[in-house]
């Protein structure tokens, strides 16, 4: 088959990949122990679970949009 024919590149596939390993981070920072209840937890709301992972996994999505997006040479 001809090159031209695939809609990505090897580019597209390792952008792919890397905006995956950044939601995936961001998943993990969101993750820990939570409440029972018997036991309160304060650290659910931490700003690491918050702010920070929210914020590591929208750019992970938003670098897989881009990696979806761009047009190989």
């Amino acid at each position: 088959m001809d090159k031209k024919n695939f809609a990505f590149d090897r580019m597209n596939y390792i952008l792919l990949a890397i905006g995956m390993a950044i939601v995936i981070l961001g998943f993990i920072l969101m993750s820990g122990s939570g409440s029972t209840e018997s036991s309160y937890d304060p650290d659910i709301f931490s700003a690491r679970r918050i702010k920070l992972a929210p914020v590591v996994c929208l750019v992970g999505f938003v670098s897989m949009i881009y990696a979806v997006i761009r047009k190989p040479k």
